[in-house]
């Protein structure tokens, strides 16, 4: 008996488009749900054969053989919503930063920006726990991802950064978070072609999802379709991949990706990081 592949996702909303249904309407798929983060650590560890893991998880872990689900990520081509920089000092004064603990890439874009932006490289760095809110902590500025992030008010706040949008003003291209990557050794089969029909079908239930899972996150139903089609892609096309380029070689300037990692594709597809 073959064994079933064991498929890490997240339960954000932004990520469920991606595999809405896949459990119920695929065979030989185990369908596991974790943090971005502790995906990462988990197909790293093999206990995933295949994982929406965050982009520069995928940069940390290239040396380990990881290959692209070809034509499919979490990406913004727009103001995203759902990873924002809350800031209780001018951006100049950042001495402090605390990062959201759920997503790896958002810590690293952050600091990229801050850097790249503003010349600011927080002297101390620390990690904001999940379930704990935000007025707690005493950072200067404060990164929270996913859902919590769109129900914090911007009130109280000198200025509150949606990244996705920071990014496209600072580079002009899309902003990939996330992307499925599997280990290698493993036999697909038609996996990322089962993963390509659960995306377009996650788009088209877009309303259904947000009527679903809108009002048990406390959101406005209206705004979580509006999320999930407008701000954010779920495509892998060509200037994403360029974006991701840039990422990868703005976070290796600052040591927060290896150098000279390359984005290798399922089924041949390979872009250098110099493309």
């Amino acid at each position: 008996m073959t064994s079933p592949i064991r498929v890490g996702a997240v339960s954000y909303l932004n990520a469920k488009p991606l595999y809405y249904r896949l459990k119920e309407a695929s065979r030989g798929i185990e369908l596991a749900m974790d943090l971005p983060s502790r995906l990462a650590d988990r197909l790293a560890a093999g206990e995933l054969d295949v994982a929406l893991i965050p982009s520069v998880e995928y940069l940390r872990g290239a040396s380990r053989g990881y290959t692209i689900i070809p034509d499919i990520a979490i990406a913004a081509r727009r103001a995203v919503r759902s990873v924002k920089l809350f800031c209780r000092t001018p951006i100049d004064r950042i001495d402090r930063l605390a990062l959201d603990d759920g997503s790896r890439t958002s810590q690293a874009l952050a600091r990229v920006w801050l850097k790249d932006k503003h010349g600011v490289a927080p002297s101390t760095i620390e990690i904001h726990p999940m379930g704990v809110p935000v007025q707690e902590s005493l950072a200067d500025a404060i990164l929270l991802i996913g859902d919590r992030a769109m129900k914090v008010p911007d009130d109280g706040f000198d200025c509150v950064i949606d990244m996705a949008e920071a990014w496209i003003d600072l580079t002009g291209l899309p902003f990939v978070f996330a992307v499925w990557a599997a280990r290698p050794g493993v036999d697909l089969g038609d996996l990322p072609e089962v993963l390509a029909r659960r995306r377009d079908e996650g788009i088209a239930d877009a309303f259904e999802i947000a009527r679903t899972y809108g009002p048990r996150l406390g959101l406005d139903v209206d705004l979580c379709y509006q999320y999930l089609t407008v701000s954010l892609s779920y495509d892998l096309g060509e200037r994403e991949i360029a974006g991701l380029t840039e990422f990868a070689r703005r976070a290796a300037n600052l040591g927060l990706a290896p150098e000279g990692a390359k984005l290798v594709f399922h089924r041949g597809r390979d872009f250098a990081q110099s493309r």
